[in-house]
């Protein structure tokens, strides 16, 4: 069972770790988008919807980066709250992880469902791309059941372990050494 419980967390570490790099990759991309539509500019060129596909890896690198960032403590948390309250902080963290377990499942059931009704109704940015829409959502969604499934993650872990396994948090940090 040990090995089990090891098993999965290593696989939903990697899995976390995997948006994180999708996310950089995203960031990366912005970059060369930005570059091209420079060098279009000076070359007296014409990059159509170079401003939409740097928004649509925008928020693919926002989305996909969420999970990451939970896991890793890189989001804002009441740390000054959280060991104020001693022995009751595990419950706290557990209204917390609950509702926003809640929450990220409730807005990965809408992005897979815009997806969808994108995908069926054939639905076109209205931008200079005429990108597809469902395939830019596509990234929100899948961010999105990440975040959800990490949520999850750490709400299981207080309840089951008495502690989130979110071992940086951002107070701590910016004071230690």
């Amino acid at each position: 069972m040990i090995a089990l419980g090891r098993g999965l967390r290593r696989l939903l570490d990697g899995l976390y770790l995997a948006g994180g790099m999708i996310a950089a990759l995203a960031l990366v991309s912005i970059l060369a988008i930005i570059v091209a539509q420079m060098i279009a500019r000076w070359t007296g060129l014409i990059f159509p919807g170079a401003a939409s596909y740097a928004g649509y890896a925008m928020a693919s690198a926002s989305f996909f980066a969420f999970a990451h960032a939970l896991n890793r403590g890189a989001h804002i948390r009441v740390s000054l709250l959280l060991s104020a309250l001693g022995r009751h902080r595990r419950w706290l963290e557990v209204w917390c992880f609950g509702i926003g377990s809640a929450l990220t499942w409730y807005l990965s059931y809408y992005a897979i469902k815009a997806v969808y009704w994108s995908r069926k109704l054939n639905d076109i940015s209205q931008g200079q791309d005429a990108t597809p829409l469902w395939i830019p959502q596509m990234a929100m969604a899948a961010g999105a059941v990440l975040l959800a499934i990490a949520m999850t993650d750490h709400l299981v872990r207080v309840l089951v372990l008495g502690s989130s396994g979110i071992v940086a948090d951002t107070v701590e940090q910016s004071h230690g050494e």
